[in-house]
């Protein structure tokens, strides 16, 4: 039996940026775009109407924004991934759409083979930074006061997990280091968003680094 394709949803102001995307991903056979949207608001009504696994985000668009468009996604819909795909890197555009539960941030100068590789990696509950995004987060993080541990209803293994999770290791790696099977980690790691009220695997580890229950020099 097949497997389902990975369902897309493209978000970008620029047309041209819209149809070069869908190019370079036409020859990918687990990947396919079901819709295209010129900003936010468009975007939410096609998310609304039809469930896409991963979003590729814009930033700066007009109407409404990628920050705003994936705040409220992710709270209607906490389990469609959000991949921002963006020429901004500055902090407040980083950190904004981290926070607002964006699963991954890629650079519009990024090599092909990254944007497929972060495309499947969310999909797949992981997290996909570009090397230049992850230094600007462990800088923040490294440099702001941790609180104390108070687990937040996460027990030792969910916990565990999420610090393997941290380090950049996929499900399939972390479930080999703990010998459990792949599904144990993903209903881990799903009882941790659940907990920690997060949709995605980056926002996890974003609560944890500020919880102080992660080491951001482990973070990979």
């Amino acid at each position: 039996m097949e497997e389902r394709s990975i369902q897309i949803l493209l978000v970008d102001d620029h047309p041209i940026v819209r149809k070069g995307t869908k190019e370079m991903l036409e020859p990918y056979a687990d990947l396919t775009v079901i819709g295209e949207a010129a900003d936010g608001r468009e975007a939410l009504a096609f998310v609304n109407a039809t469930r896409p696994d991963v979003i590729l985000m814009d930033v700066s668009m007009p109407g409404m924004n990628g920050i705003d468009a994936t705040k409220q996604i992710k709270q209607h819909h906490p389990s469609v991934a959000v991949l921002v795909l963006t020429s901004f890197d500055d902090d407040a555009y980083v950190f904004a759409l981290l926070e607002a539960g964006a699963a991954g941030y890629i650079l519009k100068n990024a090599r092909e083979e990254e944007l497929i590789n972060a495309i499947r990696a969310v999909y797949q509950g992981e997290s996909a930074l570009h090397p230049s995004i992850a230094k600007k987060v462990l800088n923040r993080f490294s440099a702001q006061p941790t609180e104390s541990f108070d687990g937040e209803g996460l027990s030792p293994r969910e916990l565990e997990v999420l610090r393997a999770a941290a380090s950049g290791s996929t499900n399939k790696e972390i479930a080999k280091v703990l010998d459990i099977s792949p599904r144990t980690v993903q209903v881990h790691l799903a009882n941790v968003f659940s907990k920690l009220g997060v949709g995605s695997r980056t926002e996890a580890v974003l609560f944890g680094i500020k919880r102080g229950w992660i080491d951001p020099s482990t973070v990979g």
